[in-house]
């Protein structure tokens, strides 16, 4: 394991970073974009958290798991695939973490209340974050779907964000009472 013991290093301080191949590009390059957003996407996981009640642990449970997978892809994403011998073996996301994230949005989808409307953020706390969490993981997937017609990348990669984006909807309605507390769109209520 590699202990960070200096935090800054003023490698970035010409406006670029290192890839996990060693490659340096702009912080602005679309790569570094991707995994950035990846890497909001699993702060506001962290927000999500903080406002859990202790009853609902299982989805607690698939979160913790979530924020690590999104360590995982912010890696796949940091080392892009290449020919070239890198000397290890780079973490990438796979079809088994893929299918985690479809079980686990069966789980809760099959106790939610039928949907009748649109569902505004809203509800509880940790239910508001989640759509957060969900739009921002929609972001990331737009970014990652854009690589990829400019370079090639882990297809598991984007079916996991795709996934994501759902379960963090599903779990948002779950922790809504299973969907009973669920703030519902009314179209042209102001009018």
């Amino acid at each position: 394991m590699v202990v960070l013991n200096k935090i800054y290093t003023k490698t970035g301080d010409d406006g670029t970073t290192a890839l996990g191949t060693g490659e340096r590009r702009p912080k602005n390059d679309l790569r570094i974009d991707a995994y950035g957003t990846v890497d909001e996407t699993n702060a506001v996981v962290g927000l999500v958290r903080l406002h859990m009640n202790a009853d609902a642990k299982a989805v607690d449970d698939v979160l913790s798991r979530i924020q690590n997978d999104l360590f995982d892809l912010g890696a796949d994403l940091a080392t892009p695939e290449t020919d070239q011998d890198l000397g290890y073996e780079p973490l990438r996301i796979s079809e088994a973490q893929v299918s985690a994230i479809e079980a686990a949005i069966d789980e809760l989808n099959g106790d939610l209340s039928p949907l009748r409307s649109f569902v505004l953020p809203g509800g509880g706390a940790a239910s508001a974050y989640l759509h957060l969490a969900r739009t921002v993981s929609r972001r990331a997937e737009r970014l990652m779907v854009e690589l990829t017609g400019v370079e090639k990348i882990n297809p598991a990669a984007v079916r996991y964000m795709n996934r994501l984006s759902d379960y963090f909807f599903v779990a948002s309605r779950y922790l809504n009472d299973k969907g009973e507390n669920d703030v519902l769109w009314v179209p042209g209520q102001n009018r």
